[in-house]
This record gives structure tokens, sequence and C-alpha cells, in this order.
């Protein structure tokens, strides 16, 4: 039987590989995705789906995440998020390899209700040991940690752009991708953060819908969860459709989103400990709603793609100081605090991307991304009733 880690008796030569190694799988997965996100526009074509085809269908991958999120906290905490890390992130880039290849609408379906499977027992999982890798530095470390995912899905924009220019079909460009992030897994195992919650402690966790405190954060998180879907999801089809860019421009909104979100959460740990979590959140909720008004009030490459800029540094600190703070409440496991949180804010990711597709094909998709906008202005209203936030 696998020893709870010891706390107290960790060596600081363990210290430095086991954050380069969380940081790496935080990059990996933010590869995994991002490489995904990059594609939606070229895949979208290929099978001639509509807006609303497209929204529907998109719906699946979040639909996959919450499948798991009543259950895949308890199984981070049972076995271990090491362990469940090592081996759902196989699953995880299985999926994406197999994205390449669809034909057809229902095989896409399917695919992305595996991927979200996966993707969310990795995101429980990894994010459990960055906030254990947080416990154990004593220190704010944890925006970083998705500050590396943001940069794992800005490289992912480059590279989307790289293929796109030369013509490299998903199914090639995924392949690549899955076989990288495979042998990282291999190669970074090794240092992940062992089990901490013993066996006794695990029969009487249960999942319970969050109330109080872990509430408010989830509605926090819902609103930046929607936000982060919408762009990932639709940024490519706006700059194709709306924006009227050129083929090799048509992943720049996207490129510029990510690397600002990337950018403000290596910047987050050092901002929130100056100006305190609650102002940050606010600010970052007015970004939100400013970036999007300028990408919808001024449709054009340059003005669009600073409004992406903006939603990025908007978007970019939510989620990690949601996370950390969750974490830091008392008498529940680090696991099941992180998964009750993101369980109300993947319906945010959920709801959001076949909303905006909905609305696009009753309206138009430049005025579907007022969703966007007003989820940051409810983010910033909701930040002041946080008194947990310091």
């Amino acid at each position: 039987m696998q020893q709870p880690f010891p706390e107290k008796k960790v060596k600081r030569g363990f210290l430095r590989p086991t954050r380069v190694a969380i940081s790496m799988y935080y990059y990996c997965q933010g590869l995994c995705f991002g490489s995904w996100a990059s594609r939606i526009p070229t895949i979208k074509a290929h099978l001639h789906l509509s807006d609303a085809q497209l929204g529907s269908i998109l719906l699946m991958l979040p639909l996959g995440q919450m499948t798991m999120m009543p259950i895949s906290g308890r199984i981070a905490a049972k076995f271990g998020s090491n362990q469940v890390l090592r081996l759902a992130i196989f699953g995880y880039v299985g999926s994406l390899a197999l994205l390449g290849r669809v034909d057809y609408a229902w095989q896409m379906a399917l695919l992305l209700l595996a991927f979200g499977i996966s993707g969310n027992l990795c995101n429980i999982s990894l994010n459990t040991q960055g906030v254990q890798a947080e416990k154990l530095f004593r220190r704010n470390i944890f925006a970083s940690f998705h500050g590396i995912w943001s940069l794992g899905g800005f490289s992912a924009a480059l590279i989307g752009l790289f293929m796109l220019h030369n013509q490299i079909p998903p199914s090639t460009h995924f392949l690549i991708i899955a076989g990288l992030i495979i042998c990282s897994n291999f190669y970074f195992q090794k240092y992940l953060i062992p089990r901490q919650i013993r066996i006794q402690e695990q029969r009487k966790i249960i999942f319970k819908w969050p109330h109080g405190i872990l509430l408010q954060l989830g509605l926090i998180a819902f609103c930046c969860m929607s936000v982060e879907g919408c762009m990932f999801d639709w940024t490519g089809v706006y700059f194709k459709q709306v924006v009227e860019a050129k083929e090799k421009y048509i992943s720049l909104g996207y490129a510029a989103f990510m690397i600002t979100m990337a950018i403000g959460r290596f910047l987050g740990d050092r901002l929130s400990s100056r100006f305190g979590r609650k102002r940050m959140i606010f600010t970052s909720g007015v970004l939100i709603f400013f970036g999007m008004l300028l990408t919808i009030i001024f449709p054009y490459v340059i003005p669009a793609t600073i409004g992406c800029f903006l939603t990025g540094f908007g978007v970019s600190s939510i989620i990690p100081m949601v996370y950390s703070t969750a974490g830091k409440i008392r008498r529940i496991s680090h696991s099941l605090a992180i998964a009750s949180v993101a369980g109300i804010g993947y319906f945010g990711f959920l709801m959001g991307p076949p909303i905006i597709g909905y609305i696009a094909e009753a309206i138009g998709l430049q005025y579907s991304f007022l969703l966007i906008a007003f989820s940051g202005l409810a983010i910033s209203m909701m930040s002041r009733k946080i008194k947990m936030f310091s």
C-alpha cells in the first residue's frame, strides 16, 4: 500500500523536479486542448457544419467533462492524483489523435465526449497536484501553473498556424502532438507528488453539491469558464466569418487570447499578493467586458486582435485564484474542493459554446459575442460578495 506523502519530510532537492514535472503536465494539457481548438474551423469546413450544428456537437466535450465531475475528485483522492493523471492522459491524447481523422459529425461527437471525460480526469488530478505543490512551497505558485497551461495553448496556436500555412491535415498534426505528450508523460511521471489521503479517510468522502463559499466560488468559475469555452471554440470561426481574416490569420485572435492569458497567469501570483484577490477579479471582469465590446464593435483584424488580448488578460487569473482559494478551505480534501468548484464552473463551459452557436444562427455570430461581454460584468459584480478573497 502506498503511504501518504509526508509533508514535513520533503527535501528541497525533491521540490524543484516536482515543480518542473507538474509544469510540464500543465504545458502538455494546454498543448493538447489548444491543438484541438486551433483546427476547429478546418474540421467545421471539412464536415460542412453550420454554426448551430457545430455548437451542438461542441456540447459533447463539456458534457463528457460534466459526466466525470461527480466522481473525478473521489477517484483522484482514492487512487492518488499522480496515478490517475499518468493514466488519464493516454485517453486525452488518444481522443485528440482520433479527432483529426473524423469524416462524420457523429464520430466527432463521440470523440469529443471521450475527450471531455479523459480531460476532466486529467484536469482535476493535475490541479490537485498544483494545490499540493503550492502547499509544499509555502508561497503562491498556483497561478504560474495555469500560466504554463496557457503557454501550451499559445504554442498550440502557433503550431496550428504553421500547419495551416503548410496545408498539413489535422490527422498528421494531432498525431505529432499526441506522440510528444506521451513521451513527456513517460519521463516526468516519476516526479509527481504521491498520494496524500489515507484509505480510512477515503471511505468517508462523497461528492456533495457545494454551498456557502464553495458555491460562490463556483458561480464565478461558471462565468469565467463560459468565457473561456466560447473563446476556445469560437474565436477562430469569428475571425473567419465576421472579421473575414485571410486563412493564415484565422488563428490570430485565439493566439492573442492565449498569450495574454499566459502572461497574466505568470504575473497573477505577484499581482494578487500586492492588490488582493477581490480587486484582481473585479478588474478581470471589466477587462473581459471591454475587450469583447472592442471585438464586437470593430470587427477588423487589428482591433479584434486587441480585444482578444484584453479578454485574455481578464480571464487569466480568475480560475487559478478561485481554485487556490477553494484548496485552502479546511475540512475538505483538495481534490473534492476543486472538483466541487469546477463542477459548477464546467456548467459554464458546457452551456457557453452551444448558446453562442444558437444565438449566432438567429442574429449573427458578431452579436452573439455579447454573451461573453456580459459574463465579464457578472464576474465583477460577484467578486464583491466573496468574503474569503483578500
